[in-house]
């Protein structure tokens, strides 16, 4: 479970042999862990990582992953050393919903690799998840640190409407399962509680009874975890998103210093089409949705809301091109992100500096080797000249999907 935001890369490149060993810097900067490589042919780019969510090892048993890693994928790496671009990437200084960290760590990165390697003709950032937080925010500061970002399984519509989303989930499944009063309440989790021993045994039985398939059915509906007018999510969907549901959120609210989600501004419906095949699984849609919006009255106290707002949402005015990549099918993200973002980038006026693409892929980051390749290249160039990458750099016979048009956010 802990390992659930690893990015799924199914490797198809031919990686020509390097004329020498890459040089490679390790060490800890400011308490982070960090990784620097840099080909013997460097190309003058620097490509800068961040990770996402990482889960933090605050229960026993626990051991935090504090790896640097200087691409999404190990595999990866290899093949853009070829290609002459350098790497970094840091672990932050601690796990968690570290978005706070993930900036001052990767900007410390870029001032460590300029003293000691040297000054990139370009500098291009590159975040994956809860990584998507961090580039968006820094792609809204200073123009000083980077020249392009991609941001990919991108949490697109900030951090607040994201979190309210785990807050729907939770809503639907105390709807449709109940919710232990020891896990705290909906709105405001208990700060220590642990998915492993708590959450995940009381799900793993629900989920071994085929007659509850339609009340998680209800959940990934009415959340917005997937629509049905696309494939259905892979069926570990419900203990990820449970999971950050739960105990990711009892992290967050740890460093917010209170809940952090509220409703009152939404409504939770599901359509007449969705409605109908919910009964033909036995359930009953009107009434587990007139339990959740009973319930439509949650707000977070104000500073701790503050925090969620600050790390991160998103003004929409970017200063460099920034191109999103998302799969059609994500569960944990979904693609109507995306939507949210466009328009928030747009009320800004920034719309020339954005565009966005979408692969056939199924999953939370799973992208093949070649579409994550083929999307920084398209960044580099559109760095590199100006030129906005169109369809054409997106092609199709890679699994890229041209013309795809993301749902609408669901919530306000």
């Amino acid at each position: 479970m802990k390992t659930v935001l690893a990015v799924v890369a199914a490797l198809a490149l031919a990686v020509p042999a390097a004329s020498a060993a890459p040089t490679q810097l390790e060490g800890e900067l400011n308490g982070a862990p960090y990784r620097i490589v840099v080909p013997d042919g460097w190309n003058g780019t620097l490509v800068v990582y961040a990770h996402g969510y990482r889960d933090r090892a605050d229960h026993p048993g626990e051991t935090d992953v504090r790896v640097a890693e200087a691409a999404p994928v190990a595999a990866l790496e290899p093949a853009l050393l070829s290609m002459g671009y350098a790497l970094a990437g840091s672990a932050y200084r601690r796990n968690g919903w570290a978005v706070q960290e993930g900036i001052e760590d990767t900007k410390a990165l870029v001032s460590l690799f300029r003293d000691t390697v040297g000054k990139p003709r370009r500098t291009l950032l590159w975040g994956f998840s809860m990584g998507s937080v961090i580039t968006f925010a820094l792609a809204e500061q200073t123009a000083g640190h980077f020249d392009g970002y991609l941001a990919a399984c991108a949490v697109a519509a900030g951090t607040s409407r994201a979190w309210d989303g785990a807050g729907a989930l939770s809503a639907a499944y105390a709807a449709a399962f109940g919710w232990p009063a020891p896990w705290g309440t909906t709105a405001d989790v208990r700060d220590d509680l642990d998915f492993d021993t708590e959450v995940a045994p009381k799900m793993f039985l629900e989920l071994s009874n085929l007659a509850n398939w339609g009340k998680f059915e209800f959940m990934r509906l009415v959340s917005g975890a997937a629509p049905s007018s696309l494939p259905a999510p892979a069926p570990t969907w419900a203990f990820t998103n449970m999971f950050f549901a739960t105990e990711a959120r009892a992290e967050l609210e740890r460093r917010a210093g209170g809940p952090v989600v509220q409703n009152r501004t939404h409504a939770y419906t599901l359509s007449a089409a969705d409605k109908a095949y919910l009964a033909g699984l036995g359930v009953d849609a009107d009434a587990l949705l007139a339990q959740m919006n009973a319930g439509r009255n949650v707000s977070a106290p104000p500073s701790a809301r503050n925090y969620l707002e600050r790390w991160a949402d998103y003004s929409g005015k970017i200063k460099k091109p920034v191109l999103t990549l998302h799969t059609q099918t994500d569960a944990l993200v979904p693609p109507s992100h995306e939507s949210a973002y466009a328009a928030t980038v747009a009320a800004a006026g920034r719309s020339g500096l954005l565009a966005q693409t979408f692969t056939s892929g199924n999953g939370h980051c799973a992208f093949t080797g070649p579409q994550l390749v083929t999307a920084l290249t398209a960044l580099d160039g559109w760095a590199a000249t100006g030129t906005r990458p169109g369809a054409a750099s997106f092609p199709a016979a890679l699994g890229f999907l041209p013309g795809f048009t993301a749902p609408a956010w669901p919530q306000p």
